[in-house]
């Protein structure tokens, strides 16, 4: 059996030991977080105990968190025309985003189409501020009032955005900001009262938690958007049903571990992609390295073998057992070049020639080095048949 190499981080990663050791504990457990027996308030307390996890992870209040079923949840509930503040109605007339979001943003939205602004990026991939300033002018002449959505990391190139500065332009207008963090929590350290977002995403899998569960953290818990799901009351009024607790307990004890290594982690992680990166750049010049030069995620690498479909790049790489992502989705058997890409003016022919490797916190140099060997075996012939094409 071919020995597996996992690159594939920014999709899922492994489950952490502490995470899988939380799961396995609350399925041995019984209890209701809403019930007030023993057992109830048991539960209760545990998952007061993750929600203090998560919080910290982001140096957040933990009376803003609230649980949801991941990271598309989150932003769905948080992207809605309709807010409240203790007793004030809060009420937005446009949504303005980035091109490069991810589709839960672009499409999970509650807004009305004819709401919809979406702003473009520059060549790598980040949101251009003379655009932001341009639109929430163009807003504001108008009376409308702006809720922002801006990610903090890419999924795709793991470019970082300038949310602190979008927020604080935003906040001068009377606007809310709310940021997509999933891929960059657990990665990068994040800061809630520098970054300035006044709500912010996160997904539990793609920090060693178990899939299932995600959260919506609020800087001002005060702060309530219009539920997606009514029903008992469940997570303040803001998102009911009865909750998922041992993915709940999972992802408390993956952000606690999490926010206690990301700093030596990144360094860590970071050196992994450089060496991986290094050795392609000297090895295959025919590889083009999208947005190397540009602020990213430690773990993150985007590439590109101009003239080489990207699936076919994939399903190489997966069958000689190395596991990465393409840069380009399929619907309906058709391939469209990524939307990422595209907005950042990457040229057809090697925006279609994407794909992603990225490491995560149980990635070694063990793994680097197996990476570049199945990269050495495969990449020749895949250049050789594109030579013959």
């Amino acid at each position: 059996m071919t020995e597996r190499t996992y690159l594939d981080h920014n999709a899922t990663s492994p489950v952490r030991p502490e995470a899988r050791q939380a799961l396995l504990d609350a399925l041995a457990a019984t209890g209701n977080g809403s019930s007030v027996h023993s057992e109830g308030r048991a539960s209760r307390a545990a998952m007061e105990t993750a929600r203090l996890r998560v919080a910290a992870l982001l140096g957040a209040d933990p009376r803003g968190v609230v649980f949801t079923a991941g990271g598309t949840e989150a932003d769905t509930l948080a992207l809605t025309p309709d807010y409240r503040h203790g007793e004030e109605k809060l009420s937005f007339d446009v949504l303005l985003t980035s091109a490069v979001e991810h589709a839960a943003v672009l499409r999970g939205h509650r807004f009305r189409a004819d709401q919809l602004d979406i702003l473009p990026v520059d060549a790598r991939g980040r949101v251009r501020l003379d655009e932001v300033d341009a639109a929430l002018e163009r807003h504001a002449a108008a009376g409308r009032r702006v809720f922002a959505s801006v990610m903090l990391a890419n999924n795709e190139t793991g470019v970082i955005q300038p949310v602190a500065e979008i927020a604080r332009r935003v906040h001068a207008r009377g606007g809310l900001l709310h940021t997509d963090a999933v891929q960059a929590a657990g990665r990068i350290p994040i800061s809630l009262p520098a970054l300035g977002a006044d709500l912010t995403s996160l997904s539990a899998h793609k920090l060693g938690g178990a899939p299932g569960s995600g959260a919506l953290v609020m800087a001002d818990p005060d702060l309530r958007p219009a539920p997606v799901f009514a029903g008992g009351g469940q997570e303040r009024g803001l998102r009911a049903g009865s909750e998922n607790v041992p993915a709940v307990l999972a992802f408390g004890a993956a952000a606690e571990r999490a926010g206690a290594s990301v700093e030596s982690e990144q360094t860590r992680i970071h050196a992994l992609r450089e060496r991986l990166e290094d050795a392609l750049r000297c090895e295959f010049p025919e590889l083009v390295l999208l947005v190397g030069d540009v602020d990213r995620l430690p773990n993150t690498s985007c590439l590109s073998l101009p003239g080489v479909p990207a699936e076919t790049i994939v399903i190489a790489l997966d069958l000689a057992g190395l596991a990465v992502s393409a840069g380009a989705a399929c619907s309906s058997g058709k391939v469209a070049a990524s939307h990422v890409l595209t907005a950042m003016g990457v040229p057809e022919r090697i925006a279609r020639s994407a794909f992603r490797l990225s490491f995560g916190w149980s990635s070694g140099e063990e793994d680097v080095d197996r990476a570049l060997g199945v990269i050495r075996r495969v990449l020749p012939g895949l250049l050789r048949r594109r030579a013959a094409a």
